[in-house]
């Protein structure tokens, strides 16, 4: 089933991107464009294959290792309004079923100015609820 919104690429075993062992989850979709950025073929939010169920099943199977610390986000941005829903119910999953797995977000948002409750940012939405 279709969920919505695309990825880029899955790295089951990455040393890259957090600390320890990491399931990396890269989504499609930026509007931030920013000078350097490493993956620009990841601003196009119709770039890379359709998030279904079974690619969040592959995930949390993946995540379930003992040797994987923990989860990672990163893009394109995670935090984009069209990203947010599926990647929230990802996270609430990875957060019941695997609650020692720690979650490690790279954006080009920050916490204060564009997350929180009362931030106009088009990143602050009914998913961040901060």
């Amino acid at each position: 089933m279709l969920l919505g919104g695309n990825y880029c690429e899955i790295k089951k075993t990455d040393i890259a991107n957090g600390s320890g062992v990491r399931v990396t989850l890269f989504v499609s979709g930026c509007r931030h464009h920013c000078k350097g950025c490493f993956q620009p073929d990841t601003w196009n939010f119709d770039y890379g294959k359709p998030f279904t169920d079974t690619t969040a099943d592959e995930i949390i199977n993946a995540l379930s290792k003992g040797y994987i610390k923990g989860l990672t986000l990163l893009g394109g941005e995670p935090m984009e309004p069209e990203n947010q829903p599926e990647l929230t119910k990802l996270l609430r999953r990875v957060k019941t079923e695997l609650p020692d797995k720690d979650v490690w977000c790279y954006t080009g948002c920050t916490l204060e100015t564009d997350l929180l409750a009362g931030s106009k940012s088009p990143e602050h939405s009914t998913q961040t609820k901060c």
